[in-house]
């Protein structure tokens, strides 16, 4: 089976800053495309960013230029670092990827982890 675990939730101040990471483990044969989204109460989720296995990044329009979404494709790792948080950043914020367990697998499987809470006070 595979695992998506988040780490460095939070409660920060506006203005701040936290570091979300992303570990993956369990069977995995390579990792394509993960990401990260955010769901606040009572709202849709909704991508944040996302990296795919070459690097290439995808940032949704609220967080350009304050959020860094990173991967280590050696250890099956992404980070988000988020700076200059604001209250609308609070959220659940979910880790995603797209793999295949096995060589043998034709197409990409997607995971996702159980959520970090993030909460930016005001």
């Amino acid at each position: 089976q595979v695992q998506l675990v988040e780490s460095g939730g939070g409660l920060v101040q506006a203005g701040g800053s936290l570091r979300l990471s992303c570990a993956a483990s369990g069977t995995i044969f390579s990792i394509n495309t993960m990401g990260w989204y955010r769901q606040a109460p009572g709202t849709q989720r909704e991508l944040v960013a996302h990296i795919t296995s070459s690097g290439a990044t995808i940032y949704t329009d609220s967080v350009k230029g304050r959020f860094t979404i990173s991967r280590d494709h050696a250890k099956n790792t992404m980070s988000l670092q988020m700076n200059s948080l604001k209250p609308d950043d609070t959220a659940v914020y979910y880790c995603n990827a797209f793999l295949k367990r096995t060589s043998a697998d034709t197409s990409l499987r997607e995971y996702w982890g159980q959520g970090t809470q993030v909460t930016v006070s005001s």
